[in-house]
């Protein structure tokens, strides 16, 4: 870190934001579409969830169904491409490193956003755009960078960074005067704060706050009466008052769940399983990941809501274990039972999906006499199977069902080559 430390001084956070991150992992590989019109579709192509600036400019809405606007994009020459999940987790994890060398404390908030802890470095604006620089050449990656005392108001600095052009890609709200700080606030208007959005800010409005400024300088008690604690803490956050900490280290999971919408719809039983033991080893891998155990399982299985002229069906059931698991063998056997359980023929199956709940540490162990807890070679052949698809890839080592049959998967006709995952699909130069 060439960064020196200077005295004790106010907080300075900031928020690292990739720009148009899902467009711009795919520009990396495709330096083709710099300038065309480029959006990325979400699970089965179903509905826009990144754009890239000329996209936006046509008037393409985030979260738009794509076959309401995938004519008139096409006919101006739009490309369309399907989310290459392996792909994004990569660049992402390639640019958080190198975040994270910069500074003595950062969180990583999602997988396109990063906070750094800023505090009593020196020349924050050359850190920033030495940071930016870094992550381009190094990742290909574009980022813009906004400076806070607190989450929320780095959050809204980012905001700014990106929209304004004369800020180059960063924008520091503590070196504001007052004066301007109260003018920048009252030109935000409230759907732009962060944890606020469209519907609050209606709410709002009917109270007459419009815009952050007004909202910092309201009504303390009346906030929390009518919105709650959340709202008070975004209010102290715009007033500078820190109340959201960075999380160095992501806490555990409460619950997980895996599932997914089918490429089309399924009828038949060992389908669904199929794709039953395909989520089971997903959460059966984040679960260990995280040093944990389940001992609720629930299962849930529904058609498609949107299709009224088709019988409709949709069911969950849960089982609880005698005693909390991590192995996905254990784990796939009941999850499956309660599928078989669930299961009517007739219907055309949408969408399935398993949740692991009850989850406690690992070492949080109640024996009991009469039904042992997981047994050590079980133990050993999951952290076997973890590792050897750590290593060689997710689903390369999996239970004999999973995977045999195709007709679940996700609908993924526009997607893009596994070009840092997958050595068939390295790029060549």
């Amino acid at each position: 870190m060439t960064a020196a430390r200077a005295t004790a001084t106010a907080p300075q956070l900031a928020l690292v934001d990739c720009n148009n991150f899902y467009v711009s992992c795919e520009r990396v590989f495709r330096p083709d579409l710099r300038e065309t019109p480029v959006v990325v579709l979400s699970n089965n192509d179903g509905c826009v969830v990144s754009r890239s600036n000329e996209a936006k400019a046509l008037g393409i809405r985030m979260g738009q169904p794509w076959f309401e606007v995938r004519a008139q994009a096409e006919a101006q020459g739009v490309l369309a491409l399907s989310s290459n999940y392996a792909l994004y987790a990569d660049m992402s994890n390639r640019v958080m490193q190198i975040l994270a060398r910069e500074v003595p404390r950062h969180e990583v908030y999602s997988i396109d956003e990063c906070f750094l802890d800023m505090t009593g470095l020196r020349d924050l604006r050359a850190l920033s755009q030495r940071l930016r620089a870094q992550v381009l050449q190094w990742t290909g990656i574009p980022v813009c960078v906004g400076i806070g005392p607190t989450k929320t108001l780095a959050k809204l600095a980012n905001h700014v960074a990106k929209k304004h052009p004369r800020s180059s890609g960063v924008f520091n709200y503590n070196a504001l005067s007052p004066e301007q700080q109260h003018q920048l606030l009252a030109r935000i208007p409230l759907e732009d704060v962060w944890g606020i959005g469209r519907r609050l800010s209606v709410q709002l409005a009917e109270r007459g706050l419009h815009t952050a400024a007004d909202l910092r300088g309201t009504d303390t008690a009346m906030l929390r009466r009518a919105f709650g604690v959340v709202m008070e803490k975004t209010q102290r956050e715009l007033n500078g008052l820190a109340c959201l900490d960075l999380q160095e280290v992501t806490p555990p999971r409460q619950q997980i769940i895996a599932s997914r919408s089918f490429g089309r719809p399924v009828q038949d039983l060992d389908v669904l399983q199929d794709a039953m033991s395909t989520f089971v080893a997903n959460a059966g891998a984040k679960l260990r990941a995280q040093g944990s155990q389940a001992r609720l399982i629930q299962v849930f299985l529904r058609t498609n809501g949107f299709r009224p002229d088709r019988p409709q069906r949709s069911a969950s059931q849960a089982i609880f274990l005698p005693q909390p698991s991590e192995d996905s063998l254990l784990i796939n056997r009941w999850a499956c039972a309660l599928l078989a359980r669930l299961y009517a023929p007739g219907y055309d199956y949408q969408k399935a999906g398993v949740i692991l709940g009850e989850i406690t540490p690992r070492t949080q162990r109640q024996q009991d006499w009469l039904e042992p807890s997981t047994p050590p070679r079980a133990q050993r052949l999951m952290e076997a199977v973890d590792a050897l698809n750590g290593r060689f890839g997710r689903g390369c080592v999996k239970v004999s069902g999973q995977g045999a049959l195709s007709g679940w998967q996700m609908r993924q006709e526009r997607k893009s080559p596994a070009y840092t995952t997958d050595w068939d699909d390295l790029p060549c130069a």
